[in-house]
Order: structure tokens, then sequence, then C-alpha cells
């Protein structure tokens, strides 16, 4: 089941938000950048870099996922691993909103984000 056009608009404002405060300076943009996408019930952060072996290709890095869970109202809270494989965050894994979540990823407490 797809968002539901409230949670669109909480999302874009959050992430919005979260891209202003974060996201690296202009000047180094075309070699590291942070973006975010919206897929089902998803929000995916990721940083943009060119690829090792062709400056020309850029490739995104998966960062951290929340995953929107509609019977309890709450956002599961997963981070990418070296396996290529999304993980819960156990120390968090789940947060009532957004802004928790964004929290949680900027303080990155355990080193598993950044």
């Amino acid at each position: 089941m797809a968002l539901s056009f409230e949670n669109e608009i909480e999302i874009i404002e959050v992430m919005e938000g979260f891209l202003i405060n974060t996201r690296p300076p202009e000047e180094i943009r075309d070699q590291l950048d942070l973006s975010y996408k919206i897929e089902n019930q998803s929000i995916i952060i990721f940083e943009i870099r060119p690829k090792w072996n062709n400056a020309k290709e850029t490739i995104e890095c998966k960062i951290a996922k929340a995953t929107y869970i509609h019977k309890d109202t709450t956002w599961a809270l997963f981070w990418y691993m070296s396996d290529m494989k999304w993980h819960s965050y156990k120390p968090h894994p789940k947060v009532k909103n957004l802004k928790e979540f964004i929290k949680i990823i900027q303080e990155d407490q355990h080193g598993c984000f950044w």
C-alpha cells in the first residue's frame, strides 16, 4: 500500500529540511552529495558520488531507510550493511515520526550510517 497524501507532505517537509541542513557545500556536490527517494512505503537516504573507475558516471550509496508501518503508525528503521542488505537498526528499530528518524541518523551514535 502506498503512502497517503498527508504522509507524503510530511515526508517532503522533513526530508527537505534534512537536506538543507546536511548536504555538503555546493562546491563539492559534484564529488559528494546527499538525497532521498520515496519507494512505496519507504524513504531511502543515499549519497551520490562518482563511480570509482569512471568519474563521468555516478552511483548511489544507500545509507538509511525508514518504512512506514500502517498497523501501528510507526516507522521501522534500517541501515545498509556491507553485505548489501538492509538490517534493522537494533538500538532504535522503530520511531513514532520522521523527525526522530532524522535525529537518529544525524547523531549516529553507533557509527552505522556515516
